[in-house]
């Protein structure tokens, strides 16, 4: 199964909500693979504790590759590195995604991504993917070669507004490119329960019959604290309640 993690606002908890999913999924036993396609590279970050090296493979070695006509091109498995956890691995994020991503929209490259997704499918159980907070090509080919879509919400207006336009956006992607694609839910990231405005923005998601998944992922300073130390939450604080939401949300998704 491999799962996009999206949403067009930045600063909605994507990179969280991937690696700390793909954190547990590996300490469960599952063959996990996160792969990063943001040039930020917070995902990358968060699982490394550091950029990846420059004379380390990269998703845009990847990409690069696909813009090179070759007989013998490498697998997709031949750009991915080992992460400091046990049974999880990283297809690392490069400021160099920003520079190819024109070459490869004008040689139309959109569906290079998929064909990765068909070759890793064995090696993986779970895959990963984080995306730039934007609907761009990158954003695109992961939609188009997933099996699943996550959409983080962060219990703001601004959010709620824009949530119509992407699932919009995802719906027609999966009518046009890739039907087999499940819009797995909503989840509500950053929730206050004793706080009314995010009680009733949810609310109101739930009343208008869309995709909003329990459990709701809790407001916690605790996160910034395994984001500075590198360590997704199941490897920082196991008994946490985010921890515990965020299992109870990788048992749902099933």
């Amino acid at each position: 199964m491999a799962l996009v993690v999206f949403n067009q606002k930045g600063g909605v908890g994507k990179s969280t909500i991937a690696c700390n999913l793909a954190a547990i999924s590996a300490v469960q036993g599952l063959r996990t693979l996160l792969i990063d396609l943001d040039p930020q590279g917070n995902s990358t970050r968060y699982l490394l504790g550091v950029p990846a090296a420059a004379d380390q493979p990269t998703v845009a070695s990847f990409f690069d590759q696909t813009l090179s006509f070759t007989f013998n091109p490498l697998p997709a498995n031949e750009f991915v590195i080992d992460t400091p956890f046990d049974g999880l691995k990283v297809m690392a994020a490069s400021e160099r995604l920003d520079e190819l991503q024109p070459k490869l929209e004008s040689r139309h490259k959109i569906y290079k991504l998929r064909e990765a997704l068909q070759q890793l499918a064995d090696s993986y159980d779970r895959i990963y993917i984080d995306t730039p907070p934007a609907l761009n090509f990158y954003t695109r080919s992961a939609l188009m070669g997933a099996s699943g879509c996550l959409i983080p919400f962060d219990c703001d207006d601004f959010s709620r507004q824009a949530l119509y336009t992407l699932l919009a956006n995802v719906q027609e992607i999966r009518a046009d490119h890739n039907p087999g694609l499940d819009i797995k839910g909503i989840v509500v990231n950053q929730f206050q329960p004793r706080a009314n405005l995010p009680q009733r923005l949810v609310q109101e998601l739930v009343d208008e019959g869309l995709p909003v998944l329990e459990p709701y992922l809790p407001a916690s300073v605790k996160v910034r604290e395994s984001h500075q130390l590198a360590r997704p939450m199941i490897h920082l604080d196991s008994k946490h309640k985010l921890t515990q939401a965020l299992w109870a949300l990788h048992e749902r998704l099933g």
